[in-house]
């Protein structure tokens, strides 16, 4: 299951740091300044596809193979991860922050990670709870043309 969610967030984050290029291509094309005549636009362009492509190719795998209350979590905060390490390398977006911006962004950042299990883990406990105690349904009855009347 890794293996599959492990691809799939690596080509996420490859989609959100391409799609940041593509759209300040956008804004210094709308401001007069075309960018479409650059081949790293369409690099850009190019890679926004075929990420995206491979990214459902390998979630719609881990989730055909695994459990999805398994592979929803797993997946979103290893894409959350790999998003903002990408961030980080292809933008350096923290260098301009202060230590404490970067501690709270941490913060955050952890905060949601261990809700996002929290949740995960009370929603599966309380559904092992509830099928546990829940009585079963008794048998629907026979169609009309086999019930036999005695007499």
């Amino acid at each position: 299951m890794l293996v599959y969610i492990a691809i799939c967030s690596l080509m996420g984050s490859l989609t959100v740091i391409s799609v940041k290029a593509v759209a300040i291509a956008l804004k210094l094309s709308f401001s007069e300044s075309n960018q479409f005549i650059y081949v790293q636009t369409w690099f850009f362009i190019f890679v926004v596809i075929i990420c995206c492509l491979v990214q459902l190719n390998y979630l719609n795998k881990a989730l055909d193979s695994f459990n999805t209350a398994v592979v929803s979590p797993v997946y979103y905060v290893m894409f959350t991860i790999l998003t903002i390490l990408a961030n980080m390398i292809m933008y350096k977006d923290w260098v301009s922050q202060s230590a404490t911006q970067i501690a709270t962004q941490l913060c955050g950042f952890v905060t949601i990670v261990a809700g996002t299990f929290l949740l995960h883990k009370t929603n599966t406990s309380s559904t092992d709870r509830h099928a546990e105690s829940a009585p079963t349904p008794p048998p629907p009855p026979p169609p009309p043309d086999q019930i036999c009347v005695q007499g």
